[in-house]
């Protein structure tokens, strides 16, 4: 951002932004002339100028507009452009142009709090409807000319890499706890290491009991995209240190090893098959066995896909480890899959690095020598089933399972490697001898 005029007085814009592609795209040029119609003003707003301001990718382009919802439904029809009534009674409407969304929500201020909602009134004050935002990097707009609008210093927020509440941080807790959780996210994304502004922390601390009060999902939301910062340890140290990561995870204890898999996922490994995973960083953080894992679960409302995954890292099936030789890493891999083993590698590797003075190449090589082998794992089966055995004249009943047993058991001694006809030979060998 190159600036532009001095900031004499509030309302003015500090700066203009660069060209961005996302403000240029024919959806958006098409939404914003649409709303700009008939005189109205618009700004892009929050997360996306924020972004664009830290050259970071744009995953959403919020609008904002002084015209009621009713209103803007009304343009956006004008000019054939679909509209969907997404959140009209809180003044949001959403754009759609093929695969581009844009919500569109109308300025805004609180007449009176409920906590979590709040009786609102539309306004044309753009500075009042900023003012409504948690955090003051969340409080910048830009025009579509790309002026940049400032109103509560969150550029300078941003340089210093700190996270600061839009006026009193208990009063915006107070009116959504999510904002506690908020803060902790933020700055592992957008923060530096440990230290945080003050008095946001204190707030945080003194108010850490109102987490109680959300609901799983909310506070799962939260701490899954916080668990995708590029290092999520620094933020989880400070909640874990001031007593407030245990209202939500008290299970949470392997730091050293959430910030080695961190490190591993992000910058050690270039492997397109590993990528930031919140789930295995889930688990790697935790202190707990398959139990306390699936009761988690619960709590935070995960999927059941996602909880038994967890529970699957926490409480391993198997045990993986570096010295594995192939038969072991292929028995391993037969019992739990290729996905379950890689995601048992990573947090094992995470844990054994996160303890070593000095990483060791040739246990390196072992490691990714088992990420490969996951890799490329093809599922095998064993090459004969009970009904082989009925026609070797084995009745119906228990005695097909036990042999069945005792044959897998001795072709995967075997590495696999008897084909069928070696294994109707040695059923008949067992069913010889008795068995």
């Amino acid at each position: 951002m190159s600036n532009t005029r001095l900031h004499l007085n509030p309302g003015d814009p500090i700066g203009l932004l660069g060209p961005q592609d996302w403000m240029d795209a024919a959806e958006t040029r098409a939404v914003v002339a649409a709303l700009q119609a008939e005189g109205a003003r618009v700004r892009f707003v929050g997360g996306c100028v924020r972004d664009a301001l830290l050259k970071r990718p744009i995953k959403d382009v919020d609008i904002a507009t002084p015209d009621p919802p009713e209103r803007v439904l009304a343009l956006l029809d004008d000019a054939g452009i679909h509209a969907i009534p997404t959140g009209i009674d809180h003044g949001t409407v959403t754009a759609v142009i093929g695969k581009a969304h844009y919500e569109i929500t109308t300025l805004r201020v609180d007449v009176e709090s409920f906590g979590r909602h709040a009786r609102i009134e539309y306004t044309d004050d753009w500075r009042a409807d900023a003012s409504r935002r948690d955090f003051t990097m969340n409080a910048l707009s830009a025009d579509p000319e790309g002026n940049v609008y400032d109103p509560f210093d969150g550029i300078a927020d941003m340089a210093a890499g700190r996270v600061r509440f839009v006026g009193e941080p208990e009063k915006r807790i107070e009116e959504d706890a999510l904002r506690l959780l908020r803060f902790f996210r933020f700055h592992a994304h957008y923060g530096r290491g440990i230290a945080m502004e003050t008095r946001a922390l204190n707030a945080c601390r003194r108010m850490a009991d109102r987490l109680k009060g959300l609901s799983g999902e909310r506070v799962a939301g939260e701490l899954v995209r916080l668990l995708l910062a590029d290092d999520p340890t620094p933020s989880l140290l400070v909640m874990h240190s001031h007593g407030i990561l245990a209202h939500i995870l008290p299970e949470a204890k392997e730091f050293g090893r959430l910030r080695t898999l961190a490190w591993l996922e992000r910058r050690g490994l270039a492997r397109p098959e590993i990528r930031p995973d919140s789930m295995r960083r889930l688990a790697a953080l935790l202190a707990t066995d398959r139990a306390g894992a699936l009761d988690l679960g619960e709590r935070l409302k995960l999927s059941g896909v996602q909880a038994k995954r967890v529970a699957a890292m926490a409480a391993p099936r198997v045990h993986v480890g570096f010295a594995m030789d192939g038969p072991a890493t292929r028995r391993a891999l037969r019992k739990v899959g290729g996905d379950e083993f890689r995601d048992l590698v990573m947090v094992a590797w995470a844990a054994r690095r996160s303890t070593e003075a000095r990483p060791d190449a040739a246990e390196s090589r072992c490691w990714t020598a088992l990420l490969d082998a996951a890799r490329d794992w093809q599922p095998v089966e064993l090459p004969v089933k009970g009904r082989d055995l009925l026609e070797l004249g084995v009745p119906h009943g228990p005695r097909i399972g036990s042999l069945l047993a005792a044959v897998e058991a001795w072709w995967e001694d075997l590495d696999y490697r008897p084909d069928r006809s070696q294994c109707l030979d040695r059923l008949r060998g067992l069913m010889a001898a008795g068995l």
